[in-house]
């Protein structure tokens, strides 16, 4: 009995080790084949000496001259912009086809993106990587050599990936028409020191269970690994809506309990009457986890808490972003 116990310890040892090593998402791309979906295509560029890559997919019958809009979707920490799509279950590839705009899945360094909170772990945050001009980059390619439109620029991204558009938002606004962040709130870094003030439209969305990112702010982990500090959700929504000028806070509002099997429930909270049109929106998924709502449950909910099925994220950050276009 005490050998296969300790054989036991052993393999949980292994496992979390593992998943500390080569990160959550990464530990999917370990388990599973990279299949691409149906219109991708892989592409590189280069910045900055480095060799950058990512997955970009086109509607059916694409056209440059049809000047589409543009989604940048951002991976979470030890991901890849496969791992993106596949989080979204090709829901946003879905939608590319039926609504007609270009999905980008862009590749951090080393699975990870530079999203200010300047931790020792990871290569990209360690060397300051200038995954700022990175994404720029794609945005000059997408605009000359593919036609997209340069006043429909979006970005959206999860954990690591929705610090990185936090970022973007605050570096490189007056690139985008709006943006939407899931499953974090804002850095304290990047919360004290936003170079921007410029009006930027943003949706967010976070449960309140999320065993990762805690609601009221303070430290991001992973297990015993600590993650850097973010502001609480309440902070992060009241910076963005002074930002934007917003006078007028709508009322909670529940959406249905689609399913009440899931251990959810969504509401939504809306400002408007906002500078330039720039409205903010918080989504909150009360007993929602470290998810992307209607998405893939990539690890259990003892890890990562649970995915709500009472909204689909894809659907509602699409028609969020797709009402905005940038001035100019």
């Amino acid at each position: 009995m005490s050998r296969m116990l300790n054989h036991r310890r052993s393999v949980l040892v292994i496992v979390v080790g593992l998943l500390l090593l080569i990160g959550v998402a990464g530990y999917i791309s370990f388990l599973k084949s990279h299949r691409p979906y149906p219109g991708d295509v892989r592409g590189s560029i280069l910045v900055d000496g480095l060799e950058r890559t990512y997955i970009v997919h086109f509607p059916p019958n694409f056209s440059e001259d049809e000047h589409l809009p543009l989604l940048i979707a951002l991976h979470g920490g030890g991901g890849t912009g496969f791992d993106m799509e596949r989080l979204t279950r090709g829901g946003l590839n879905i939608l590319a086809d039926r609504e007609r705009f270009v999905v980008v899945y862009p590749d951090g360094i080393e699975r990870h993106w530079n999203d200010g909170r300047n931790l020792s772990r990871y290569r990209a945050q360690r060397e300051n990587i200038n995954d700022v001009a990175f994404i720029s980059a794609l945005i000059d390619l997408f605009v000359t050599k593919y036609g997209v439109n340069g006043s429909r620029i979006y970005v959206t991204g999860m954990s690591n990936g929705g610090l990185m558009t936090y970022r973007l938002a605050c570096e490189i606004p007056e690139r985008l028409a709006a943006v939407a962040v899931v499953g974090v709130s804002m850095s304290e870094n990047l919360y004290n020191d936003c170079p921007s003030d410029s009006p930027l439209p943003i949706l967010m969305i976070l449960g309140t269970d999320d065993p990762l990112v805690p609601w009221n702010g303070g430290e991001l982990h992973f297990g015993p690994v600590k993650l850097g500090r973010v502001v609480s959700i309440e902070k992060t929504v009241g910076y963005w809506a002074v930002r934007n000028g917003c006078t007028v806070m709508h009322e909670r509002e529940y959406l249905p309990d689609i399913d009440p099997e899931d251990g959810t429930r969504v509401w939504v909270e809306r400002y408007s009457n906002c500078t330039d049109e720039a409205e903010v929106v918080l989504y909150g998924i009360e007993g929602g986890g470290h998810t992307w709502p209607g998405g893939y449950q990539y690890l259990p909910q003892s890890i990562i808490g649970r995915t709500s099925r009472d909204m689909d994220a894809n659907e509602i950050i699409w028609e969020f972003l797709s009402a905005h276009r940038r001035n100019g």
